[in-house]
Formats: structure tokens, C-alpha cells, sequence
């Protein structure tokens, strides 16, 4: 199983950004999915982004319908490092932010769901003031 660091988390004015990044250690993860998940106080864990092998051996992103435009995620293979570029954020971006990793091929539901996930990391803050 997969070892996953986030880091990057901070408080930040709403307009501004924030960079997070999930270091992987324990195997490569140059094959696997990849996500981004929050949760706010009282408040289930939600899907933020996914990026994952798709049809034709191309990576695809999945976006939550309220960061689409201002989230963007990336990885970098050769670090073993996944992204999260934030911008324009807004006080309802606030939460724990974790990352989450596949490394087998996902057989059935989506990459926006917890349950498509195996490893998890332990979170990094955001908060975004108004």
C-alpha cells in the first residue's frame, strides 16, 4: 500500500491561492488514479478532483462542479507527486483537504467517489477567510 503526504494547506484571503501537493511513497504512482477530497466541519467528506488513466492511455480530470475554472490538478510522475493548484478561492473552499490514490484498474463506480480509493493521506488545513 501506498504512503500519501499532503502538504501546501495554509490560510489564505478568498481571491487568493494555494498550491497542495500529496508525496507518495511505498510503490510508483505513474499508473494510478489520483484524488482530491475536503471535508468542513459537520460535513461529509466531499469529491474535490480526480485525475486517472483513461481510454486511449491518456490521463483524464474529473472536477467538482464548484472548483471547475479555479481547481486544478496535476502529477508529476517523476516526483511521485500529485497537485492541487487553488485558485480564486472562497471562505466555502475551508476544510481538510486529503489526498487519495488507486493503483488498480477501477472496475466499476467513479473516481468521485471514496470508495474508488485504497490509500489515504492525513489531511492538510485550508482555510479561506472572507
Amino acid at each position: 500500500q501506498v504512503q500519501l503526504v499532503e502538504s501546501g494547506g495554509g490560510l489564505v484571503q478568498a481571491g487568493g491561492s494555494l498550491r497542495l501537493s500529496c508525496a507518495a511513497s511505498g510503490r510508483t504512482m505513474s499508473g494510478a488514479a489520483m484524488g482530491w477530497f475536503r471535508q468542513a466541519p459537520g460535513k461529509e467528506r466531499e469529491f474535490v478532483a480526480a485525475i486517472f488513466w483513461g481510454v486511449g492511455s491518456m490521463f483524464y480530470t474529473l472536477y467538482k462542479d464548484s472548483v471547475k475554472g479555479r481547481f486544478t490538478i496535476s502529477r508529476d510522475n517523476a516526483k511521485n507527486t500529485g497537485y492541487l493548484q487553488m485558485n480564486s478561492l472562497k471562505p466555502e473552499d475551508t476544510g481538510v483537504y486529503y489526498c487519495a490514490a488507486r493503483g488498480s484498474p477501477l472496475l466499476s463506480g467513479s473516481f468521485d467517489s471514496r470508495n474508488a480509493y485504497d490509500s489515504w493521506g492525513q489531511g492538510t488545513q485550508v482555510t479561506v477567510s472572507s
